[in-house]
């Protein structure tokens, strides 16, 4: 996995560009993704096409052929793993659907959208470019600078909401929000979820799960009673049924399988 952060004009639009070459076949089965509250565009250029299930019952999976954009998600999501793959892709900030493909996030979060649905036979083209590309650095270096041109056509983040996102934690409340960007209650809602694809609130509860992620990660001896006091939660049954409503196992299950990487969770394909 080759990670590194864009350049200064794409900065403010993507968080990192990545590429994943997974050479030898590991066991299949699958895996819960959980929930960022980021987007991502991938390219898959080789090995067997994406896989989604609906549910840990679901035998047969979605599959996804083509370039695909995830939406932002409060929830995990199950996909096949285990085969040999090489996928090229980046984390996508808030505003970033709005600046690189004039779409709102409201309205690609919580689901896949092929990458021809946003900008046509650009999608293919690119997956050519990238799959002849040599090398994980020239292919981030193509990927970014395609992204980088489709900046001038668009606008960015609501400088509003850009403020907000820049400095809140999952402690900030909407009504501190809400003061903050001078706007109405709804005024501001409408341009949040616009940009980030969430309410105000649901988004606080995203990044209160991701301090519980880390938390868990790197404080293996605190106890979850001690975590779920310490973020917020009002006990431990509250931080419970969020972590499975966002991860699909509970906070001891996510300890005890102890995932490589926090937002990747290896599950048995049964």
């Amino acid at each position: 996995m080759l990670c590194r952060p864009p350049g200064a004009a794409l900065r403010p639009f993507i968080k990192q560009l990545w590429v994943h070459d997974a050479a030898q076949t590991a066991h299949p089965g699958r895996e819960h993704v959980l929930p960022t509250g980021l987007a991502h565009l991938v390219f898959r250029l080789a090995g067997p096409p994406l896989r989604i299930y609906a549910d840990a019952g679901d035998a047969n999976g979605a599959v996804l052929r083509e370039p695909v954009l995830g939406g932002p998600r409060s929830s995990f999501y199950i996909k096949e793993v285990g085969q040999p793959v090489l996928s090229v892709g980046v984390q996508l900030e808030p505003g970033a659907l709005q600046a690189l493909f004039g779409v709102s996030a409201a309205e690609l979060a919580g689901r896949h959208t092929p990458l021809s649905e946003l900008c046509g036979g650009q999608g293919d083209s690119m997956l050519q470019q990238l799959s002849e590309a040599a090398g994980a650095p020239q292919k981030l270096a193509v990927l970014e600078s395609w992204l980088a041109a489709r900046l001038p056509r668009v606008h960015g983040l609501h400088p509003g909401v850009a403020q907000i996102l820049g400095g809140i934690t999952h402690e900030t409340t909407v009504d501190e929000m809400v003061r903050a960007s001078s706007y109405s209650h709804r005024g501001f809602n409408a341009l949040f979820s616009q940009a980030t694809g969430f309410s105000p609130k649901r988004y606080t509860r995203l990044l209160r799960f991701q301090a519980l992620l880390a938390a868990v990660r790197t404080q293996p001896q605190t106890s979850l009673s001690e975590l779920a006091l310490a973020l917020g939660y009002s006990d431990q049954a509250h931080m419970n049924r969020e972590f499975r409503e966002f991860a699909g196992l509970t906070p001891l299950q996510y300890r005890l399988l102890a995932p490589e990487a926090a937002n990747h969770v290896r599950r048995s394909a049964g």
